[in-house]
């Protein structure tokens, strides 16, 4: 931050602060390669808002009502795409195209008299120049004193969430286990990859090992979902169906709970890849010992065989994670799910805090209001995807700091300055202390909003610059400026929120459904399925955890459909070498019931076609040259499937109906 803002005094840019603010952004997540990736898309956002700014000042500049609609409608247009991002940099690279375009159309508008095509390529060149100044400094800093590396902590996080999921593997197969403890591991699991797969794509930028790293952790994600929806088969059937786990199964299914227990209790990456190893073989025995199995049966010794492999799987992308080892392990990142009803939430909600600030400012000529605009605006894009009671929270800490830092800036920082020689030492002397203070705030996940709360309006009241102004009636204005801007966007967060919880459920099952009937189409289907499921189950989770019921059944759905989807994949490579015409078509019948059947379940409902379509798909496959074993299997897979649906529709229309009372 002293860097950025010495640079920017040095070349006389004309607002240095803004380089200094440019900087605070960066130091959120001050390890390197997240650093970079920011300062990237700061840079990128803020050469896209500058064109904008210019084309709509060159365009609209004589008719400055038309020209900030345009504003509004390109704020709220980045509002709303930012919600359709995962990594929270490409976010920030929306808020800076955002704010850009206000700066570059609102300085140039608050003096008309002076409004030119130099003037505007002036103030656009400048905006870029601060930001492209923090930008570079903060990377420069971060890469050459006392480096913070992200791929440790994706190490770090990575082994946190492996033993996370080894003990929800022994507690699902615990028949002691209680339903609120599992779900509470599943939140926290899900909630773990969701950041390791945000984070993994920063580490590409710490050296040639990075692209292998990234792709570990995305092959980590992946696959620890499947171990988590495999998993639940097991422990569904234990606590529902007990009488249909024979004394095969059960000792096969205790072996395992106590592997995972020892597995999750130690900390070297040798034994407990021995261990399942060790674990694999002996599940290969079992296939092999059991003759007179049910067709059930023998899915679920085979479901066991799958899991094991996953497990060993997830054990190796960890072990190229923390040892650069070479490894053929790729696979897609966790995909974001896209909801055009957030988009336009978020973008909505953004063009009413600019229109509300911009009205002000029309009304009033101040240019304090100014300050209403672009920091709100700010917020509202980088803040959109939280959930709404984190979100209001975040802000009212944000209004803290501003509380605490408005009589900081007015008696301390601005007397000070104004008694001082003019001196660069002095100025960073008197800043470093309230900015250390908000620093460490920033460092801190719980603290983070007061952090911002303090560090940016700080920059923004003192204005730093080779000519610092101390009129105190302006940095007031500036900071209730503000403080307003802030507290109308927390109230429009409550006024303008989200779709209702049970909407958005609803729209991500109808989702998910469709990938159930349309995954066949895909080259690598369980890669594609696997990614796309991951922030589903995430969402759907995290909006049944906020409604306050306790039998989280539309999250047990959710798994429910991620194990349907790969199901119905490893059916079609069992079938893939069985020359039919006729069968095919069978296939294609019975994936769209299934889809048909998924949805169907969640409204609590039983759909008897499903069952008829299994009927006639192994009647088709009992006439081609298809191995019995294999035949059996696939029957137990059905017999499964039907078992899930029957068991989690009683469930859910038992909530509907308790809800309905």
């Amino acid at each position: 931050m002293t860097l950025a803002l010495y640079v920017a005094m040095f070349l006389n840019l004309e607002r240095p602060y803004w380089a200094l603010v440019s900087a605070i952004f960066l130091q959120v997540r001050p390890e390197s390669g997240l650093v970079i990736e920011k300062g990237l898309c700061q840079i990128g956002g803020n050469l896209v808002g500058a064109l904008v700014g210019i084309m709509i000042l060159n365009g609209f500049a004589p008719y400055p009502t038309l020209a900030l609609g345009l504003l509004a409608c390109w704020i709220g247009l980045n509002s709303g795409l930012s919600a359709m991002m995962r990594q929270q940099n490409f976010v920030y690279a929306f808020a800076m195209a955002g704010m850009t375009a206000c700066l570059v159309v609102l300085i140039v508008m608050a003096s008309p008299n002076t409004a030119d095509s130099a003037k505007i390529f002036e103030v656009a060149q400048a905006r870029i120049s601060e930001i492209i100044v923090g930008a570079i400094c903060a990377v420069l800093v971060s890469q050459l004193l006392w480096p913070v590396k992200v791929k440790h902590s994706l190490q770090l996080r990575a082994k946190n969430t492996i033993n996370q999921t080894l003990s929800y593997l022994a507690l699902e197969l615990d028949p002691t286990g209680s339903h609120a403890s599992r779900h509470e591991h599943i939140d926290t699991i899900l909630e773990s990859i969701s950041t390791l797969s945000d984070d993994a794509s920063a580490v590409i930028y710490e050296g040639p090992e990075g692209r292998g790293q990234n792709h570990a952790v995305n092959f980590l994600c992946n696959k620890t979902l499947s171990l988590l929806a495999v998993i639940q088969i097991f422990g569904r059937l234990q606590r529902n169906h007990p009488q249909l786990v024979s004394e095969p199964l059960a000792k096969i299914l205790e072996n395992m709970r106590s592997r995972f227990t020892l597995m999750a209790q130690s900390s070297d990456y040798q034994e407990c890849y021995k261990m399942a190893r060790s674990l694999r073989h002996q599940l290969q025995q079992n296939l092999m010992q059991y003759q007179s199995k049910t067709p059930l049966e023998t899915r679920l010794i085979k479901a066991t065989m799958e899991l094991s492999a996953d497990l060993i799987m997830v054990l190796k992308s960890y072990n190229v994670l923390t040892s650069n080892s070479v490894a053929n392990l790729n696979a897609p990142p966790m995909e974001f799910h896209r909801d055009p009803l957030i988009g336009l939430t978020t973008g909505l909600r953004s063009m009413a805090v600019f229109v509300i600030g911009a009205s002000l400012w029309i009304g009033t000529g101040s240019n304090a209001v100014l300050m209403m605009i672009l920091l709100p605006v700010v917020f509202s894009i980088m803040m959109a995807r939280q959930p709404l009671p984190m979100l209001t929270t975040g802000l009212r800490h944000i209004l803290v700091g501003i509380i605490i830092i408005v009589p900081v800036t007015i008696f301390y920082a601005l007397p000070l300055l104004a008694q001082s020689s003019g001196d660069f030492e002095i100025l960073i002397l008197v800043l470093a202390g309230p900015f250390f203070i908000g620093l460490l705030a920033l460092a801190n996940r719980p603290t983070l909003p007061y952090g911002l709360g303090i560090c940016v309006p700080f920059a923004v009241l003192v204005q730093p610059s080779n000519n610092i102004s101390f009129a105190i009636e302006n940095t007031i204005s500036n900071a209730l400026a503000i403080f307003v801007g802030v507290t109308v966007l927390y109230w429009l967060f409550k006024l303008i929120t989200q779709p209702s919880e049970r909407l958005m459920q609803y729209r991500l099952l109808q989702s998910i459904q469709k990938d159930l009937v349309n995954l066949a189409q895909r080259p690598d289907p369980t890669s594609w399925f696997n990614a796309r499921m991951g922030d589903r189950l995430l969402r759907i989770a995290t909006y049944e955890k906020g409604s306050g019921h306790s039998s989280r059944v539309f999250t047990d759905l959710a798994f429910t459909a991620f194990n349907l989807g790969n199901v119905s994949i490893r059916l079609r490579r069992i079938l893939q070498g069985i020359p039919a015409v006729h069968l095919e078509s069978a296939l294609h019948l019975w994936q769209l019931s299934l889809g048909k059947a998924f949805i169907t379940c969640a409204q609590g409902k039983v759909a008897k076609e499903f069952a008829l379509s299994c009927e006639t798909l192994l009647q088709e496959l009992s006439k081609s040259p298809l191995p019995p074993e294999e035949l059996t299997m696939i029957e137990g897979m059905f017999e499964r499937i039907n078992l899930t649906f029957e068991r989690t529709a009683h469930t859910i229309a038992e909530q509907k109906e308790a809800t309905e009372k």
